[in-house]
């Protein structure tokens, strides 16, 4: 086996399981230890993971206060992100009151629901438009405007939400962390987040694989609140902490 070979395999692993001992690659790629050593040392120098005793871990991806504007991550998963939302659709039923978070996924959501006896409330600009459009009974935080994510945001946000009672919130996210649960580049954006989570009996996180391990600036809710609907989990770990549901696409 090749090098090169040998790098994605390892790698594939890590991403798979997160953890992964010497022993472990020794057994599955069917190579001496010393030689998934060598092996380990050369992909931590790369940086592309973290070398500990006896093994090697996943990196996590920090991206602070970055990020992208609606219209590109629109284009990104797009398959993944009309799986999960027509499955959170099937999750609302007649006379819920329902959080829906400003975010890509969370919109593509909205052209999958089809019970018009629930009533709706969002801080996402464009998301409250479709809700009309469908004739849906529908609200709008007011507040202040985002352009960057298309999100009503701000303390009179916050206020805005702070005195209600949803049956279930459908929540975007930046970053799925094991330690940093759900965060977000944005403060003001986490805190309508966290007061809508607050605010809800049940939360559903909408996040497909790529944004696990990545952390961002502000935590917004820790793991155990929100049961994440994904297309794929990669790692058995996020179960321990909350409830997962993988859709196919």
């Amino acid at each position: 086996m090749l090098t090169e070979e040998r790098y994605q395999l390892i790698l594939q692993l890590l991403n798979d399981r997160n953890a992964v001992t010497v022993a472990e690659l020794s057994a599955l790629l069917h190579i001496s230890e010393s030689t998934i050593r060598r092996d380990l040392n050369a992909l931590a120098e790369m940086g592309k993971l973290n070398k500990v005793f006896g093994g090697a871990t996943a990196l996590t991806q920090s991206s602070g206060i970055f990020e992208t504007d609606v219209a590109n991550r629109a284009l990104t998963m797009s398959e993944e992100k009309t799986a999960i939302a027509r499955y959170a659709a099937t999750l609302i039923h007649d006379d819920d009151f329902v959080y829906i978070d400003a975010g890509t996924t969370t919109s593509r959501l909205i052209d999958f629901i089809e019970n018009r006896r629930a009533t709706y409330v969002t801080n996402g600009i464009i998301h409250g438009q479709k809700l009309i459009q469908k004739r849906l009974n529908a609200h709008i935080i007011g507040g202040k405007l985002k352009p960057l994510t298309e999100a009503v945001i701000g303390n009179y946000a916050v206020r805005s939400i702070a005195g209600l009672n949803f049956t279930k919130a459908f929540m975007g996210t930046n970053g799925i962390d094991l330690n940093a649960g759900f965060t977000t580049p944005d403060i003001e954006e986490a805190g309508i987040k966290e007061t809508a989570v607050q605010s809800s009996y049940m939360t559903f996180v909408l996040a497909d694989h790529t944004k696990f391990r990545k952390v961002c600036a502000a935590t917004f809710a820790p793991l155990k609140v929100g049961c994440i609907i994904t297309d794929t989990c990669p790692d058995n770990k996020y179960s321990e902490k909350t409830i997962v549901k993988e859709v196919k696409k």
